[in-house]
């Protein structure tokens, strides 16, 4: 199962075109989406949770709380829409690509990759890509 939640007025467009894309990269990975929901959010918000949670204290895009067990992946993916929408202004990419990344991103967490790393951030990296070129692929 995949649910998305909103506590501001942005919405994805087509949860259903997100909820297919990310079932096909699961299951490309070999993985099985158990519960995962994704958290779209404001910056104060997700700045709460940093504080609560992590005990930084600083602006984030996304913050993946990991309940997976074995291959069933299981989590709740928060993302700050100001941060996604402030990263593709310094990236050069659309509002579209950059929301795709970041929910890659903490799709990719819950699957054991990590970013803490140059060489780790490399293979996140490679991984996003992949996930994000499948978007319009049918199945």
């Amino acid at each position: 199962m995949i649910e998305f939640h909103y506590t501001t007025e942005f919405r994805l467009g087509t949860d259903r075109e997100y909820r297919s894309w990310l079932q096909r990269s699961i299951g490309l990975m070999g993985y099985k989406a158990v519960n995962l929901v994704y958290v779209f959010v404001s910056d104060e918000y997700l700045l709460g949770l940093n504080r609560e949670y992590l005990g930084h204290d600083s602006f984030t895009d996304i913050i993946t709380f990991d309940y997976v067990q074995g291959m069933d992946l299981s989590g709740d993916i928060f993302i700050s829409v100001r941060r996604v929408e402030e990263n593709a202004m310094k990236f050069k990419v659309t509002f579209e690509m950059e929301i795709r990344r970041v929910m890659a991103h903490g799709l990719l967490h819950l699957m054991g990759y990590g970013d803490k790393t140059e060489e780790q951030t490399r293979l996140m990296r490679i991984a996003e890509e992949k996930m994000m070129k499948l978007f319009h692929v049918e199945q």
